[in-house]
């Protein structure tokens, strides 16, 4: 069975206060919150599938950091995924909910531990690092 490939961003930002803040998405067809990642296109790496999915599920524009986190798992298919995510700052733009993503929420790293639906994306919450935005 092929490894289905996808990338992702965590999406970083300072509060006018200076607490870190992370961007969840939530899904109305999983009915979930996780963050924002989606499969690689044959043309693309994973970086630039990065990019792209953060840019069309929160309409945000973002400059590429350092990759953070893997994780591994069955999708909803049974077929092994893998998705790289990359540390994400600088962000244009807005959000329009869609099809796709009907919310977004910047959270504290505690409310996002709290929000997240999967416990894989707990391990990449952890591994944002010190400092981060």
């Amino acid at each position: 069975m092929k490894r289905v490939r996808a990338a992702g961003g965590v999406v970083v930002r300072r509060s006018p206060e200076g607490a870190l803040e992370l961007l969840l998405v939530h899904r109305p067809r999983y009915d979930d919150w996780t963050f924002p990642k989606g499969k690689l296109a044959d043309w693309e790496d994973e970086e630039e599938a990065a990019l792209r999915e953060v840019e069309e599920e929160t309409g945000l524009s973002c400059d590429l950091g350092p990759e953070i986190a893997t994780t591994r798992y069955r999708d909803s298919r049974g077929r092994p995924k893998q998705v790289r995510y990359y540390l994400m700052t600088g962000c244009k733009g807005s959000f329009e909910p869609h099809d796709e993503v009907d919310e977004v929420a910047w959270v504290d790293p505690e409310g996002a531990a709290a929000l997240l639906s999967y416990e894989r994306d707990l391990v990449v919450l952890r591994s944002i690092p010190p400092g981060a935005a």
